[in-house]
């Protein structure tokens, strides 16, 4: 999975309550046990169902773990490496910090595992890129599919998550006709979600017409950026 970087900012907290221990046996894994917990940055409780990728930087392996109930999972990871943690989103991630976990003696093992905190505050809302539909209908074209699917697939992991999706036009048209465009766009990718298996209790569709743009009617670059589909988590 590629990564991105998001302008979303985090406080980090990492303790690395971890000691080498002389070992008898040979056998012994250099693999050092990792505790993660996640919780809110304003509320201070678990969040669950969030997934977090540790990717290395000597080779760029990844290992990843989604947080229960109580905002916990644990890893394993190589040692002797340095891991770039995300906090992953949809089609995005959170830069969050780095973990380093040093090389270990032959006959040595960690005794005590790392223990990863981490506070953030998720974004609320995102675009959805690449969803386009035919020209001045509410008909998806098929290469909106696989974006859409990728929300599928975000919606099926948070699953305690409602969602409303916002269709929002240019100024080119009447005021009314953009309206109902913008309401038709977004109720055909609530029907596509539902038809995916999403209940349609956590769904609604909402079109803003050309009341909200992100830029300037005036040039077709700006039409073009207003012309779009919003998800806000509710």
């Amino acid at each position: 999975m590629k990564l991105f970087l998001s302008f979303f900012s985090a406080g980090v907290l990492l303790a690395a309550a971890t000691t080498a221990q002389p070992a008898t046996t040979a056998a012994l894994s250099k693999e050092a046990p990792v505790n993660v917990v996640v919780t809110d940055m304003r509320t201070k409780q678990a969040r669950n169902n969030e997934l977090i990728v540790f990717q290395s930087q000597k080779n760029n392996n990844q290992y990843q773990g989604i947080t229960n109930e109580q905002g916990k999972f644990s890893v394993k990871l190589p040692s002797g490496d340095k891991y770039d943690i995300f906090i992953m989103g949809f089609k995005d991630s959170i830069s969050y910090n780095v973990l380093d976990i040093p090389a270990l003696a032959p006959n040595a093992f960690y005794k005590n595992a790392f223990n990863v905190s981490i506070e953030f505050d998720p974004p609320k809302s995102f675009t959805l890129d690449n969803v386009e539909f035919d020209f001045g209908k509410s008909t998806l074209r098929p290469q909106s599919y696989p974006t859409l699917d990728e929300l599928v697939d975000y919606l099926v992991r948070k699953d305690d998550e409602k969602i409303e999706v916002g269709g929002h036009t240019d100024n080119i048209g009447t005021a009314a006709k953009n309206l109902k465009l913008s309401q038709e766009r977004a109720q055909s990718i609530v029907n596509y979600l539902v038809s995916k298996g999403i209940a349609l209790a956590r769904v609604t569709a909402k079109g803003y017409g050309a009341t909200d743009p992100i830029a300037d009617n005036d040039s077709e670059e700006g039409r073009q950026k207003n012309r779009r589909t919003e998800v806000k988590i509710l």
